[in-house]
């Protein structure tokens, strides 16, 4: 009885600093599970533990107190966390009508609560949504339509042009509106078939994709992949990225004639595309959910290869262009490319003399969320990317936006940079 009381005795003194730095981080992407109702079990756990240990007199010794003190913390920590978050999102929200107009068109956000969003909409914070599996569990397909369709209501009665409504339907193992909406198969699994044959298939898929977007209210979808599939084994600790079940094939010809056909599919429907993920990932063997990366391989063998097919859809298309948070050591070894103005503004616009729209990858992915992600919102905003993606957790929209308007304020950010993403934005979406 002795020895099980003392292992729970070093139990609870290892688990109180992890409560602790849990509760401090309780905004953190990484600990999104446990919002809600999980912080409710935290502080209560906290009590029941606090009460427990004070009825057993541990309150007498030093290192009792101690211990009662280090339980006590948890609360305080994340009481002090949520003031911040709430801060920082009251002054977002207290943002001037000039801020919001320059700024807010330059921002997609996923969101859970709608009528957090259908704010941000008003207030014209942000300049589209992004919509996933989440708003569509346990919901019809009419239901999100609705959802979709009132929004856009909302930004009309505030005077502010529509929405950019975008989803991720790439088919495959990523269809994350399907089901219900239909689930189309890779577009990889149609390399085996004569080009003819491939290319009405994939111009097919991308119709199926289309229509059923287009009838949602979304148009832009974050698809296709023009990646190269890898020609090694993925890093085993690669559970998001995937890439050799996205990406089509591992020929630059084949990739770009599929994808191009599978895009005249999706904007038959009015739809756009989004090609992704520039300056390819294919070759990568570090998830950049989670951790930064480097492409080392040089320019010149990736204008002969990886970045083949994104230039031929790009010309025959009106797609847009994802850049990823990969580190394009040749071009620019002390940022992502997704904030990187050489590779933006060098390659991309003036070498490629691409004006459409570019965007980022999502924004709360580990490569850039876990370092100095106020730095890369300004250097993306300055280098020319257009939309500022923030997917996966919508909370985090608040300190992401607070760093541009931070850098607004500081006079950081680039009016000329600006001027010209407002320009292609409009030309890519325009009002009607």
């Amino acid at each position: 009885m002795q020895l099980i009381r003392r292992i729970g005795l070093t139990l609870l003194w290892l688990a109180a600093p992890v409560l602790a730095f849990a509760a401090a981080n309780k905004n953190d992407p990484y600990l999104v599970v446990l919002r809600g109702a999980g912080n409710i079990a935290l502080v209560a756990v906290n009590i029941v533990v606090v009460i427990v240990l004070l009825r057993r007199g541990r309150w007498r010794g030093v290192a009792g107190k101690l211990l009662v003190l280090l339980w006590c913390l948890p609360p305080l920590l994340m009481a002090a966390a949520h003031l911040r978050f709430e801060l920082r999102k009251h002054d977002v929200l207290s943002a001037s009508a000039a801020e919001a107009r320059q700024l807010g068109p330059r921002f997609m956000v996923g969101y859970s609560s709608f009528p957090e969003v259908a704010r941000l909409a008003e207030q014209g914070l942000i300049g589209g949504i992004y919509v996933t599996r989440h708003n569509i569990r346990d919901r019809t397909v009419d239901a999100l339509r609705a959802e979709i369709a009132a929004l856009q209501d909302r930004r009309r009665a505030a005077g502010l042009p529509p929405l950019i409504v975008a989803a991720d339907q790439e088919g495959g193992i990523v269809g994350h509106l399907s089901p219900p909406l239909t689930k189309v198969p890779a577009l990889a699994t149609l390399v085996g078939l004569a080009p003819d044959g491939r290319r009405a298939k994939a111009e097919e898929f991308g119709r199926i994709h289309g229509r059923e977007l287009a009838g949602l209210g979304v148009n832009l979808n974050l698809a296709p992949v023009l990646d190269l599939k890898p020609k090694v084994q993925r890093n085993r600790l690669d559970f998001h990225t995937l890439i050799g079940q996205r990406a089509i094939a591992s020929d630059p010809a084949v990739v770009g004639e599929i994808a191009s056909a599978y895009v005249r599919g999706l904007e038959s429907f009015g739809v756009g595309a989004t090609l992704k993920h520039f300056p390819g990932i294919g070759r990568l063997r570090t998830d950049t959910h989670h951790f930064s990366a480097n492409l080392d391989t040089p320019v010149e063998e990736l204008e002969a290869s990886d970045w083949r097919p994104f230039r031929e859809v790009l010309a025959q298309s009106h797609s847009a262009l994802m850049i990823g948070h990969v580190t394009l050591t040749a071009i620019d070894a002390g940022r992502a490319a997704s904030h990187s103005k050489r590779v933006v503004e060098g390659i991309i616009r003036d070498k490629w003399n691409y004006q459409g729209v570019v965007m980022t990858d999502d924004l709360v992915m580990g490569a850039i969320y876990q370092h100095d992600v106020c730095k890369a919102v300004v250097e993306a905003i300055n280098a020319g990317v257009d939309l500022l993606l923030v997917a996966y957790d919508g909370a985090q929209f608040y300190r992401i936006f607070s760093c541009a308007l931070d850098g607004a304020r500081k006079g950081k950010l680039d009016a000329d940079a600006l001027r010209g993403s407002e320009a292609r934005l409009v030309r890519a979406f325009p009002a009607d």
